[in-house]
C-alpha cells in the first residue's frame, strides 16, 4: 500500500508539474526579459535613458505585459564588441530570458543579433543603428524600435544640399559601423541632390583627441562638415570644434545623437547647430507630452530619444503578447502583430517594415538652449531601403 500511495503521489507531483510547465508555456508565467545595456563607459546615459523607458511603459501596463509578469536580467556591455558573445550568451544560456533588449554601440548589436538569430532568442533593438542587423543579419525574431544609420544621416544628407545649399563637405566619426554607415547614408543623400562630399575623416574608437582632424577641416575650409558622434565623444567634439573657431564659418551637421542627451554638458558651443532624428522637442502632441511628464515625474529627468526607444521596444513586446496572450513560444502570430501595427509613439505613429525597421518621420531640429526644437519635418514616412535582408 505504502508503494502504491508512493507511487500516485508521485505521478500527482509530476500532473502538477506538467500543469506548471504548460501554463508557464501560455505565458502565465514571469516573463524573463534580459537588459543587455551600456552601465559604464562613454554611452552609460544612453543606457540608463533606455532602461528607464522600457521600464516606464510596463508601469503604465500595470507591471505586466499581456498578464505576466516581467522579471528582469541586466548585464553591463561595456561597448565592447570583443566581449558581445560571452555577455549575449549570460542572459540567453545562464539566465534563460525570453526577449532581449539592446544595444546601444553598433558592434556589440551584431554579435547579439548573431547570437539571437542562432538561438530563436526574440532580440529587440532600441538604439544601435547598424544597417545590417535589419540589412544582412534581418530574421523574423529580431526587431528594432530605433532607427537604422542610413535615415537620419540620408535625411541630414538632402537637407543639407536642397535647403542649406551647401556644395562641397567633409564628414568625420569615428572608425566603426556606426560612424561609417552614417558619413555615408549622408553622402548618398547629399550627392544624390546635387552636393559632393570632398573627404571622409576617422579616428579609432573611442579615441577623442580632434586637434589634428580639426586643422585638416579650417585648411580645406568645406562649406560645412557632417560628423557622427555620441555621448561623451558627442560633448567633446562640439565644444572642440567651437573652440577652434570652425563653427563660426563652417557648419556643424550631424544626426541627433551628435546633440541629443548632450546639450547640458555642450552648452553654448551646441547653440544654432542642425541635425536630424526620429524626435524633437516641442512635437507638442498629446502623447509626446504625456509621455514627458510621466518620465520626467518618475525619474526626475527630461526624456530623450534613448528614452523613447525604450519605451517603444516595451510597446513593441506588448504588441506581440498581446496577440499570443502572452506566449512568446508563438513565433509566427508574435512576429506577424508586430509587422501589421501601428505604434503609437512619443515620436509620431511608426510602423515596421519587413525588415523589422521603423518607417517613421525624419525631423529637422535646431539647438535652442537646451532643446533640439522642431524646424520641420524633413521626410515623412522614411523606409530604410535593407539592403541584403532575405526574409
Amino acid at each position: 500500500m505504502t508503494n502504491l500511495r508512493t507511487a500516485r503521489l508521485a505521478l500527482t507531483a509530476i500532473a502538477f508539474a506538467a500543469l506548471a510547465s504548460a501554463a508557464g508555456a501560455q505565458g502565465t508565467g514571469k516573463l524573463k526579459v534580459g537588459l543587455m545595456l551600456p552601465y559604464s563607459g562613454t554611452y552609460t546615459a544612453l543606457g540608463v535613458a533606455i532602461e528607464n523607458g522600457f521600464k516606464l511603459y510596463v508601469e503604465q501596463q500595470g507591471g505586466k505585459l499581456a498578464g505576466r509578469e516581467i522579471e528582469y536580467f541586466k548585464v553591463d556591455d561595456e561597448s565592447d564588441p570583443a566581449k558581445a558573445t560571452d555577455n549575449v550568451n549570460k542572459l540567453i544560456k545562464r539566465d534563460n530570458v525570453d526577449v532581449i533588449v539592446g544595444t546601444v554601440h553598433s558592434g556589440v548589436a551584431m554579435a547579439m543579433a548573431k547570437a539571437a538569430k542562432e538561438s530563436g532568442t526574440v532580440l529587440i533593438v532600441p538604439n544601435a543603428g547598424a544597417d545590417a542587423v535589419t540589412g544582412p543579419m534581418c530574421a523574423p525574431n529580431i526587431f528594432r524600435s530605433s532607427f537604422s544609420n542610413w535615415q537620419p544621416a540620408y535625411a541630414m544628407g538632402e537637407v543639407a544640399a536642397k535647403q542649406q545649399g551647401k556644395k562641397k563637405v567633409m564628414t568625420i566619426t569615428w572608425k566603426y559601423a556606426a560612424g561609417e554607415e552614417s558619413v555615408n547614408g549622408f553622402k548618398e543623400g547629399f550627392e544624390k541632390n546635387g552636393g559632393k562630399v570632398d573627404k571622409q575623416l576617422t579616428l579609432p574608437f573611442p579615441n577623442v583627441e580632434f586637434q589634428a582632424l580639426l586643422t585638416e577641416i579650417a585648411a580645406a575650409k568645406p562649406d560645412a562638415v557632417y560628423a557622427f558622434f555620441a555621448g561623451g565623444g558627442a560633448v567633446k567634439f562640439v565644444k572642440d570644434y567651437q573652440a577652434a573657431g570652425l563653427n563660426k564659418t563652417i557648419p556643424l551637421y550631424g544626426p541627433g545623437f551628435l546633440t541629443d542627451g548632450t546639450l547640458d554638458a555642450q552648452g553654448e558651443s551646441a547653440q544654432g547647430m542642425l541635425t536630424t532624428l526620429h524626435y524633437a522637442d516641442g512635437l507638442n502632441t498629446p502623447r509626446d507630452n504625456a509621455f514627458r511628464v510621466a518620465y520626467a515625474k518618475s525619474f526626475k529627468l527630461q526624456p530623450d530619444v534613448y528614452a523613447v526607444q525604450g519605451y517603444d521596444a516595451a510597446q513593441m513586446l506588448g504588441v506581440g503578447l498581446n496577440a499570443t496572450k502572452g506566449d512568446i513560444s508563438k513565433k509566427a502570430e508574435f512576429t506577424g502583430a508586430i509587422e501589421k501595427a501601428k505604434i503609437d509613439s512619443p515620436r509620431g505613429t511608426f510602423t515596421v517594415s519587413k525588415s523589422h525597421n521603423p518607417v517613421q518621420d525624419i525631423y529637422l531640429r535646431k539647438v535652442e538652449g537646451k532643446e533640439n526644437k522642431l524646424v520641420s519635418t524633413a521626410i515623412k514616412g522614411l523606409s530604410d531601403p535593407a539592403r541584403g535582408c532575405r526574409m
